[in-house]
């Protein structure tokens, strides 16, 4: 790459576009060991099937705080390893770590807080590798460069996923006395952490970045217009926010509801909260800056937040709920010390590994599926497949077919991946994609702490605490995300570059 400005930001090679995106093998790495474990980890400590959903809102919760902060931090460092590189380091050495550590959990409540700290170093890390496809892909080719992240994600999660039922293969002990993690999970998140650490170390020392002014001169969004701030009508806004917030607490703790709907009325009334600090400051800085944006986004992005909030609620119960749905259901057992327990808690790996492979496949396929069809329109058939998957769960009674489930699955998957963020980035100028890619991970995280405060209720109240009704919930969730997409506007031109070897 060239630092002098051109007339128009250039076309990147195959192998480029590989490095700059290959570091997300070791984000995925990471981010799929916990996803297909954590729960595994809570139950063996002695969590209870009502606690799980509670113990996973460190993940979403520290999401929703580093992103948008990272965002707006790497958009205004420059330093010798570039604008995002930096984060990315710095997050991988801290995820590693927890990853190291995490399976020696001597109690339930350390679990949890190393949940919190890789959630946190994976977001350092991820958030800008988002903002980085922006930043040195033109338009035309980000489709495809959000589609190879989208690969490299499969990568890294059919491996990683399926370590645990590898291991045993290779005659590692799957079960362990009560209260200890079998040595097939301590073995592949010590593994994991060292894919990590070693798949963003390539992306950091085989690329470079553009300097923050050739961004500016390549700049192809459209400029976002000037905004006088409006202190009452924000206030009264505020106002609002925080008295259905802090109504709806009230609620919980005069009528007895369960304990998880305070986070609810948290979020609601947080934001209230924000809002009320924001019209008080008189100066512009960071914070005010951040709520600034997030009350005036682009409408793009309002329309897309709707998507995003039914694809992650969906996702969200998949991920915490698989577990328990499959061994109950499929394997006919609670018992986290029984070898039929833990054999299928390993069967969900591969699951998992399935339609993170079936997702890679995908993503080789969405840019010819965006050539023909459109943006909007792929994703729709693609939420769709992924929802059918999830419903289909529930049907299936043999555990071999769920991985046909998993074909639909991976299909959303690579889609709610890649395509979102290419309708999102052309709509941003480059001295805002990382705060804007921030606060995009709002809409990622609200549905994921709207599922942990919900889905065990419902789950307790109206199906018997089976949770494979969690996984029909979010088969619903996903069809509903694909009819959303369709509000959503599209370029009106838009080529989409392949990208060849």
């Amino acid at each position: 790459m060239t630092d002098t400005p051109a007339t128009a930001k250039p076309t990147l090679t195959f192998w480029q576009i590989w490095n700059m995106c290959f570091g997300f093998l070791g984000i995925q790495f990471g981010f799929a060991l916990q996803n297909a474990n954590v729960s595994r980890i809570f139950q063996t400590l002695g969590a209870s099937m009502d606690d799980i959903p509670v113990l996973w809102i460190a993940a979403p919760l520290t999401g929703l705080i580093v992103q948008p902060i990272v965002g707006y931090l790497s958009d205004r460092t420059w330093t010798g390893l570039g604008r995002r590189r930096p984060y990315f380091l710095v997050g991988a050495v801290l995820a590693s770590l927890a990853l190291f550590f995490m399976p020696n959990s001597p109690a339930l409540w350390v679990a949890a807080g190393l949940l919190w700290m890789l959630d946190a170093s994976i977001n350092i890390s991820m958030e800008p590798f988002r903002a980085f496809v922006g930043d040195q892909l033109p338009v035309r080719q980000r489709a495809s460069g959000y589609a190879m992240q989208s690969f490299f994600i499969g990568v890294g999660s059919v491996v990683a996923s399926m370590l645990p039922w590898l291991l045993e293969k290779a005659g590692v002990a799957n079960t362990a006395a009560e209260g200890q993690v079998p040595d097939t999970v301590r073995y592949a998140f010590y593994l994991g952490g060292a894919v990590l650490l070693g798949a963003i170390a390539w992306t950091v020392l085989r690329t470079r970045e553009y300097p923050p002014e050739n961004l500016q001169a390549w700049d192809e969004a459209p400029p976002i217009p000037p905004r006088d701030l409006d202190r009452a009508r924000m206030r009264r806004s505020a106002l609002v926010w925080l008295g259905i917030g802090a109504a709806f607490t009230v609620l919980v703790a005069t009528q007895g509801w369960a304990r998880e709907l305070y986070i609810l009325g948290g979020l609601v009334g947080g934001y209230g909260v924000l809002l009320l600090v924001r019209t008080g400051l008189q100066r512009v800085g960071g914070f005010a800056e951040v709520m600034d944006d997030l009350y005036a986004m682009p409408s793009t992005m309002r329309q897309l937040a709707v998507v995003q909030f039914f694809s992650w609620f969906a996702l969200f119960a998949m991920w915490i709920f698989t577990t328990g749905a499959v061994t109950q259901v499929h394997f006919g057992s609670t018992d986290t010390t029984s070898a039929a327990y833990n054999e299928g808690a390993n069967w969900v790996g591969v699951l998992f590994a399935a339609y993170n492979g079936f997702a890679a496949l995908a993503a080789i396929v969405i840019p010819f599926m965006v050539k023909r069809w459109g943006l909007r329109t792929s994703h729709l058939i693609n939420a769709v497949l992924g929802g059918v998957g999830l419903l289909s769960i529930a049907v299936i009674r043999d555990p071999k077919w769920l991985l046909l489930s998993m074909v639909g699955v991976g299909f959303a998957w690579a889609s709610i991946l890649s395509l979102p963020y290419a309708l999102l980035s052309d709509c941003l100028p480059a001295k805002k994609m990382g705060v804007y890619m921030g606060i995009f991970n709002f809409f990622i995280v609200i549905p994921q702490l709207v599922a942990a405060s919900l889905l065990g209720l419902l789950l307790h109240l109206f199906f018997g605490n089976q949770p494979i009704y969690a996984l029909v919930i979010g088969g619903v969730s996903l069809i509903v995300a694909g009819l959303c997409v369709l509000r959503v506007r599209e370029p009106m031109v838009r080529g989409v570059a392949a990208v060849a070897p």
